[in-house]
């Protein structure tokens, strides 16, 4: 089964996991696409929600199918939260932010009781790194930045789509590094997290309680 194809089964799969009265936190990504159109087909249906998207683009889509949204600070804690990820490991550690809406994303995490990862089977790693790690920076500090995390081997590069520097929902840049050599990685976030105008990390490193996996035509359960 293609990569497409175990997507898709692991977001019908987290579908199930919605009830009536559940306000649900929206991801952002390929996956997640195919988890806002099934929730559209059973809102069309008569369930009742509401979505709190993670990006922009994700409330365009969720529109589009018929969810109802609010805003984070009128939902405040959400029920459920569903969303991908770039890459997951054995402890449940991921890299997210591949596109680019890591920022939102871990908000949204942080303010859901479940969260719930939808992904295929070439996402499963047995250690982070391979997929470059996002980070958020303001662009005053992005080229200090770069500079500071150049000195310790990161090999920083800022994220450009055709030449020009991509910004964030929040109109900030992406900084994409090199971890692999890192294995300490929640000391890593640490030390991220302490450089000022950095925004945030790609890393979420304890938000999740379920990783559905796409594998084949089947779909396997990872839980906390």
């Amino acid at each position: 089964m293609s990569s497409e194809q175990e997507k898709k089964i692991a977001a019908i799969e987290s579908v199930a996991l919605v009830e009536n009265g559940m306000l649900v936190g929206l991801g952002s990504g390929s996956t997640a696409v195919f988890m806002i159109q099934k929730l559209g087909e059973e809102v069309a249906k008569g369930l009742s929600i509401k979505g709190v998207p993670s990006s922009i683009a994700t409330a365009k889509l969720a529109r589009e199918v018929g969810i109802p949204l609010v805003s984070l600070e009128d939902a405040m804690t959400l029920d459920i939260n569903i969303d991908g990820a770039d890459e997951f490991d054995p402890s449940m550690q991921l890299i997210k932010g591949g596109g680019g809406a890591l920022l939102r994303e871990k908000i949204v995490a942080h303010n859901s009781k479940y969260n719930v990862i939808i992904a295929n089977s070439t996402k499963k790693v047995e250690k982070l790194g391979k997929f470059k790690l996002p980070i958020e920076t303001i662009p005053f500090a992005t080229k200090n930045i770069m500079a500071e995390l150049d000195q310790v081997g990161l090999k920083p590069k800022l994220r450009s789509v055709k030449g020009i520097p991509y910004k964030t929902d929040e109109n900030n840049l992406i900084v994409d590094l090199d971890i692999w050599e890192w294995d300490d990685i929640p000391r890593l976030n640490e030390i991220l997290l302490k450089i000022p105008g950095l925004v945030e990390t790609g890393l979420f490193l304890d938000s999740t309680d379920l990783i559905l996996v796409g594998k084949g035509d089947s779909v396997i359960k990872i839980e906390k």
